[in-house]
């Protein structure tokens, strides 16, 4: 396969440089992934009778390939970035079209596990390449687009089944199949159209650990704790507490990715207006409260509106996710992006593997204090960022590293 230098690629026509090629698997990822999300709730309930319990440990078994996303460093050993993205992305696709063929407790973990490996070892290598194939100036307004065309695919596959869920009677497995294959058709194709393109920093194949990337590990982690509660938890309470049926669940993930669309370049934009320490103040505080406020479904009784708008604000607070990314690509030695994000996936699925089983148990008996708990964790991640400098760079990752010398901060980058 031709490997072509990324200053070369820009004589390529529009459609087949690299950030087009971001933009097509940006596209065909939620094809798949959204409509796992939107089917998933009501499909367990229906098919094997999943409770608080067995939900909680389907998603313990989803992130374990996400905890084990530091395998990308060896694999990279023997499989260019590129080609190992893509063909993740294949394999999320393929994964999702056959989860009705599999409608047991043992069967959906499964093939939830396979789909699993797919998205979490395509979203390492995603982001890698993001930070590698963008520049710094451009990255908060592209990464922002990127956003937006996610969910531009996940509001077509919502779109279509509202649309067509109960007026042509669709089964779980015909969507499965075809938004699953969709997604692993478009995956061959950018692996057929589009040449090896070449970064112009080589990227370490070893694992990197790096004590000036303190504060992002943190962050990270944290991210991942909180994420976990609203993934799991919070479309589950639409089901479960409100009855929910599949398309009034995809309508409301419609309403979801409508307003990603207008809100996400506009995030991009402001991210590199005010920075990535404001952007993620402004965000933990956003999450603190949307938690604090499901917490008072249970406890005031609040009916599904005010859920609905919980939802969907805590999804657009989420989606502001990607100012950790610019964050890291500004303090990050260009040879470190791959690696760490590898690292980094990992320590951001540490707590997703236990939390979804703990906090499953504790469901069952106390809903709020799952929620209670998310925003603890928001608090906390709300602290680690007013850590950020307001231009971070290598040697002033943290604020703490303000009053370091110049020859102090060369020292500290090594």
């Amino acid at each position: 396969m031709r490997h072509v230098r990324l200053a070369d690629a820009a004589s390529f026509p529009l459609w087949r440089q690299p950030v087009a090629l971001l933009f097509l698997t940006a596209f065909a990822m939620p094809l798949a992934f959204s409509t796992w999300s939107a089917l998933l709730n009501n499909f367990v309930i229906e098919a094997a009778g999943f409770t608080g319990v067995e939900i909680g440990w389907l998603h313990t078994v989803r992130e374990i390939p996400g905890f084990l996303a530091i395998g990308v460093i060896a694999l990279l050993l023997i499989v260019r970035e590129q080609v190992l993205g893509i063909v993740s992305l294949a394999l999320l696709g393929g994964a999702t079209a056959v989860t009705a063929w599999f409608p047991t407790v043992g069967g959906i973990m499964t093939i939830t596990l396979l789909s699993s490996i797919g998205f979490h070892y395509y979203e390492t290598v995603n982001q890698s390449l993001q930070l590698q194939w963008i520049s710094k100036d451009r990255a908060p307004q592209v990464i922002g687009w990127l956003v937006a065309a996610g969910s531009g695919a996940s509001l077509i596959a919502y779109g279509v089944i509202v649309l067509t869920w109960r007026t042509f009677d669709l089964s779980y497995d015909l969507v499965f199949l075809v938004s699953g294959g969709l997604c692993a058709a478009i995956a061959v194709f950018a692996l057929l159209a589009y040449p090896q393109f070449e970064a112009p920093h080589p990227q370490r194949k070893t694992m990197v650990l790096r004590r000036r990337y303190w504060l992002y590990y943190a962050l990270q982690f944290m991210s991942g704790a909180r994420r976990q509660i609203f993934v799991v938890f919070a479309a589950f309470m639409m089901v479960e507490h409100f009855g929910f049926d599949v398309h009034q669940v995809t309508l409301l993930f419609l309403i979801n990715f409508v307003a990603n669309m207008v809100a996400a370049p506009l995030m991009g934009r402001a991210l590199g207006v005010y920075g990535e320490r404001s952007i993620m103040v402004f965000e933990y505080i956003g999450l603190t409260l949307v938690f604090l406020a499901y917490g008072g479904i249970y406890w005031f009784g609040w009916g599904v509106v005010v859920a609905s708008v919980l939802y969907v604000l805590d999804h657009l607070f989420f989606a502001l996710a990607f100012s950790l990314k610019t964050y890291f690509q500004k303090i990050a030695d260009p040879g470190d992006i791959a690696p760490t994000a590898a690292v980094a996936f990992t320590i951001n699925h540490i707590a997703a593997v236990f939390l979804p089983a703990a906090l499953g148990y504790l469901w069952v008996t106390s809903p709020t204090t799952v929620f209670m708990l998310a925003a603890c964790m928001s608090g906390v991640a709300l602290a680690l960022a007013l850590m950020i400098p307001r231009h971070p760079e290598p040697g002033h990752e943290t604020i703490f590293a303000r009053g370091l010398s110049q020859s102090s901060r060369v020292r500290a980058a090594e």
